[in-house]
């Protein structure tokens, strides 16, 4: 029985998503140890998949019938970012359900090619009034499938 642990996958890279969304770290992301704190990735994911959603006038989140509530998320950390720096937040689809997204993103130092940390998460859409599984509209299956990554 080995007790080695998987190979792990390969960075991903700029070409690997479909779009961007670009972000600015802020002065309280930094820790301690002067580098972003674990949970602003989180954030970071948060804010660039939501501020795509709401350009793409997909996502009202006041007066929308339904909205992603998270269901997964998780990380992977490369290297080292800190305040001050422009982050540029790779997105794609890497699963598109009949009521659920998986969102993969990538944040990227700006003009760089491999990504500093790698997240994604699970939305499950539902009704707003009781928080149902509701299936995606064929509009939102239009525009998702757009960022959908085979892969």
């Amino acid at each position: 029985m080995s007790t080695a642990a998987p190979p792990r996958p390969p960075r991903a890279r700029r070409a690997d998503f479909g779009t961007f969304y670009r972000l600015q770290t802020r002065w309280m992301d930094n820790d301690i140890y002067g580098h972003m704190n674990n949970v602003v990735h989180y954030s970071l994911f948060d804010t660039a998949v939501n501020g795509w959603l709401i350009e793409q006038g997909l996502l009202d989140p006041k007066r929308g019938e339904t909205y992603g509530l998270v269901v997964e998320t998780g990380c992977r950390y490369h290297a080292e970012i800190a305040f001050p720096a422009w982050i540029e937040a790779g997105l794609r689809i890497g699963r598109l359900g009949s009521s659920s997204v998986r969102y993969e993103i990538g944040l990227f130092a700006e003009g760089q090619d491999l990504a500093l940390a790698e997240g994604f998460f699970v939305h499950v859409n539902v009704t707003r009034g009781d928080h149902r599984p509701t299936p995606l509209c064929d509009h939102w299956r239009r525009v998702l499938a757009q960022l959908l990554h085979e892969g």
